[in-house]
């Protein structure tokens, strides 16, 4: 990270689940910058008859260890350091291979990725992404909140310095991002979105494609976003106040507010998981006839909110839950007595979230209230009844980096060792679990202080929330917080 000075400074607090954000009004500066380290040589032949510089290179190289020491000492690290006043944080453009922010109309502190027809495993430019997102009104203008289905599209690779001339310059001047937005009208909040896929029905007919929208009211929102997605790319459409109504209105929850709410991935008609505030967890089901079905008999057993919930990748019946009382627990869809199957305490603070890895379905990971995160290995854990406090499960891996609650954990798609994590801190970080550093790595990263050497990449965005890879775009996030939504891919994932 690098710093730069700004107009005021702006002291943010970190958001928590049922809390709105604040309007910040930004102003960048661009700085110029001058070369202080131009190396004078007066011939060729000096340079080849000293070597390098004229030193033997083990003098050489044990004065660039101690400057990378140095400057590793002088780094920025969010939730370590703080800005003097007057000072912001600026990217390092050169270790982005696409970078993009988009503004909304109100903060939205939740989206998702829409999966389309335009291929897997993309890696040309210009991208295109299809999602949604629901927004936080200010409090008194609740009448202003709405579901966002988005289209965004020529979102250009980052320029690299040997590719410039006057003729890329003018493409990239003719294809700027393009943000397209459809609108469904709210009278509350939305504190968590998701969004599920149908299978396509015939080849001339594109898939049904559905929101659920956890509300502040308690009420729990089904949309079909289906015709709002088809007129972006076809021309003329037009949207009727019928179609942004919701298909299903779900009330089991009551006054209860929830956070928490997940799709099977697994049941292709769709099936819901939604929890609350008071520990209750219910599962709605889509009918074969396009009808929604709730069993009014909630799962329980956490003893405060549900902040998430999540479906097994390969377990049709078997889902995830995490709760502020610290507890992960383990669901048998199917179980009449409505109790979990496994229950471990995982943090002594809340445990906001959970993401299940999609190619290895017995590592679970959680992020928590006092900023760690980590991963366990299912396998070690047993049935509730058979598990005391002595045999408890440690994770196989657990970090502490954050300062600050940990709002969002994402497994890689395709890759079991990347995870993408969000804080409060302000910082979307990417981490490999496979990075094992030998004694010489070792040795060269000693000067840096409290960075575990599974950290890959560290991503500044203010009032951060959420984030999601795409998964048919390889490295590709989508982010959102107070302050908009961001699109990037780095050159290290």
């Amino acid at each position: 990270m690098a710093k730069r000075p700004a107009d005021s400074e702006q002291e943010v607090e970190a958001i928590k689940n049922g809390d709105r954000p604040m309007e910040v009004d930004q102003k960048d500066e661009g700085l110029d910058f001058e070369d202080e380290f131009e190396d004078e040589f007066e011939s060729e032949d000096e340079i080849l008859e000293a070597g390098v510089d004229g030193r033997p290179d083990e003098e050489r190289e044990a004065e660039e260890r101690q400057n990378a020491m140095e400057v590793d000492q002088d780094t920025f690290i969010p939730g370590r350091h703080k800005l003097s006043a007057g000072e912001t944080l600026a990217p390092d453009l050169s270790t982005y291979e696409m970078l993009h922010t988009l503004e909304a109309p109100w903060p939205c502190l939740s989206c998702d990725i829409i999966p389309d027809s335009l291929g897997s495993d993309r890696k040309t430019y210009p991208a295109t992404i299809y999602a949604v997102a629901g927004t936080q009104a200010a409090q008194g203008r609740d009448k202003e909140n709405q579901i966002m289905v988005m289209k965004m599209s020529s979102l250009s690779r980052m320029e690299k310095e040997d590719e410039e001339d006057e003729e890329e310059e003018e493409d990239d001047d003719a294809s700027d991002p393009i943000l397209e937005t459809k609108s469904i009208p709210l009278n509350s909040c939305t504190n968590r979105i998701r969004a599920h896929q149908s299978p396509q029905a015939t080849s001339a007919r594109p898939p049904t494609t559905l929101t659920a929208a956890m509300m502040e009211s308690g009420q729990v929102l089904i949309h079909d976003v289906t015709p709002h997605l088809t007129s972006f790319d076809t021309p003329g459409t037009t949207i009727t106040p019928t179609q942004n109504k919701p298909v299903c209105t779900i009330r089991a929850h009551k006054s209860n507010e929830g956070y928490a709410l997940d799709w099977s991935p697994l049941i292709p008609e769709g099936k819901l998981l939604t929890g609350d505030i008071a520990g209750n967890i219910f599962t709605t089901t889509r009918t074969q006839g396009g009808g929604f079905v709730t069993d009014t008999t909630p799962f329980t057993g956490h003893k405060g909110t549900v902040e998430e919930l999540q479906w097994s990748p390969t377990e049709r019946h078997v889902f995830a839950s995490a709760s502020n009382d610290g507890c992960v627990k383990i669901w048998d869809a199917r179980s009449k007595s409505r109790k979990a199957a496994v229950s471990v305490q995982v943090s002594k603070t809340d445990v906001n979230v959970l993401s299940w890895s999609h190619q290895t379905a017995h590592l679970l990971a959680s992020g928590a209230d006092d900023g760690e995160w980590a991963v366990w290995d299912l396998r070690q854990w047993k049935p509730s009844t058979s598990m005391d406090s002595s045999s408890k499960p440690s994770p196989v891996a657990n970090f502490n980096f954050h300062k600050e609650q940990i709002t969002s954990v994402e497994w890689h798609p395709t890759d079991d060792s990347i995870v993408a994590v969000c804080a409060g801190d302000n910082t979307l970080t990417l981490w490999d679990l496979a990075v094992e550093l030998d004694d010489e790595e070792s040795r060269d990263t000693a000067g840096v202080q409290d960075v575990p050497p599974q950290l890959l990449f560290v991503h500044y965005m203010d009032q951060i929330k959420e984030a999601h890879w795409h998964p048919q775009i390889p490295g590709t996030l989508m982010a959102t917080g107070g302050s908009g939504f961001g699109v990037f891919k780095t050159i290290s994932v």
